[in-house]
């Protein structure tokens, strides 16, 4: 979501009372602002998008990346999760993140209220975008909800091969509560902590894909290493699995940052291009470093490189021209190269999948970067009451370090609470076996 105007939802928006001359009868309120059927169908398209980047899209690029005997498991742990969280999103996700209810002083700067069980909305319910237009509610409310929904499933790639199912089942409203929808209403909702700081996160570099990525880390981190890492390798077992995947993120990341305009007008239009430009440089730098690094060009490194430029400029989608977003795409992909190859070995985690390599620093650097290519000198939508570069830079900095501290925090918390209940890991048979058939009963391949 863009970071220029408040996205609270409003029930039946009205448009004011008419002017009246003095003495005059009392005029009736305006009629309630109707949805316009083309940005209403065209928010329910991108919404069936971003599923199409859980399902299939996550499941394959993430299942690939596995070895085969945990191709199910991983997939299912995504499938899962993502039910499991739209669930929760309209039980009381929805309202902690932008119900109707805006708390006075600290407390509504990070969670809202009042919507509980989407409690008043109807088919007549509606929501606000940018402009004067209104969509119908029930499809904010369901937009929204697939954001909640991937986001809790990309951490899934740093735990990938050793946590259990029953963990990930207790792990996931946790932290859904207490990190996805507060860092969520701070960032989108309008008297949200970094939306009122003036933030700019067009469609989640903070709310998806740091949070995502720090969340995921410090879960590895919880979990300990696969049995075996590093000294055993452990490639994917099915990179054309993976590209097929990557692929499917990509077209269904047109919804995720398109949509992210709430109406099909040229905001859209500019995250689109932006969507396909800084995606295309990315993944050709991330073959080129390679390259230059004294590998070849890898299937792997497109695929990463994919990934990495769509995380960079989901901040930057609205908020970039096209040349900032190629930009940023380049600057992603060759940061998060080095985070992938040299960071881990270095510190040592097994973040199996590199969700904190690929999301955790492209969301850095693209969230970051937006301060810069958010300026008109180089092509970003900047208005003249835009902040200075050295300002805007400073609060997207804030952002970062905010969600950072959250996000760290926050699934602490969770991952002890899940640790000491249910536990954390499978045992060390089922880890050499394989959580395929171990905890699920089943195989990828027979």
């Amino acid at each position: 979501m863009k970071s220029t105007l408040s996205k609270i939802t409003a029930v039946g928006l009205g448009l004011g009372l008419l002017a009246q001359p003095a003495l005059a009868a009392p005029v009736a309120e305006a009629a309630a602002a109707i949805p316009n059927p083309g940005n209403n169908a065209w928010m329910m398209t991108a919404t069936i998008l971003v599923l199409l980047m859980i399902i299939p899209g996550l499941t394959l690029f993430y299942g690939g990346l596995t070895r085969s005997k945990n191709m199910l498991s991983t997939m299912t742990q995504i499938g899962a999760t993502a039910c499991l969280a739209m669930l929760v999103w309209v039980m009381w996700g929805y309202s902690l993140a932008f119900g109707d209810t805006s708390y006075e002083g600290t407390l509504g700067l990070f969670i809202s209220g009042g919507s509980y069980f989407l409690a008043g909305t109807d088919m007549s319910s509606t929501a606000a975008t940018f402009t004067d237009e209104v969509i119908s509610k029930y499809v904010f409310i369901s937009f929204q909800m697939t954001f909640a929904a991937i986001t809790a499933a990309l951490i899934l790639g740093s735990t990938a091969e050793r946590m259990k199912f029953s963990a990930v089942m207790m792990f996931v409203p946790i932290w859904l509560t207490i990190v996805y929808f507060p860092i969520a209403h701070m960032v989108w909702a309008g008297d949200g902590l970094l939306f009122a700081a003036g933030a700019l996160d067009f469609a989640g570099g903070t709310v998806v894909h740091i949070n995502a990525g720090v969340s995921g880390l410090v879960l590895a981190y919880l979990l300990g290493k696969r049995r075996g890492f590093p000294q055993e390798p452990m490639p994917p077992h099915s990179l054309t699995l993976t590209m097929v995947g990557t692929g499917l993120l990509w077209v269904g990341w047109f919804g995720f940052n398109a949509g992210s305009a709430l109406e099909a007008d040229g905001s859209a239009g500019l995250a689109m291009i932006n969507t396909f430009v800084a995606t295309a440089a990315g993944a050709l730098t991330w073959m080129v470093v390679e390259r230059l690094a004294g590998h070849k060009g890898s299937a792997l490194g497109f695929c990463s490189g994919v990934i990495a430029g769509l995380v960079a400029v989901t901040p930057a989608a609205g908020n970039a021209g096209p040349f900032g977003a190629i930009l940023l795409g380049i600057l992603s992909s060759i940061v998060c190269y080095f985070a992938v190859s040299k960071l881990k070995a270095k510190f040592g985690y097994d973040d199996s999948l590199d969700a904190f390599g690929i999301h955790g620093v492209g969301g850095i650097v693209g969230a970051i970067g937006t301060g810069v290519v958010y300026q008109a000198f180089l092509g970003g939508p900047a208005g003249e009451d835009a902040a200075s570069i050295g300002a805007q830079l400073w609060i997207q900095i804030e952002g970062v370090l905010v969600t950072i501290a959250w996000a760290g925090i926050g699934t602490l918390i969770a991952g002890y609470i899940v640790k000491l209940t249910v536990g954390l890991r499978v045992d060390e048979e089922t880890e050499v076996d394989g959580l395929d058939i171990a905890e699920h009963g089943e195989r990828a391949y027979n």
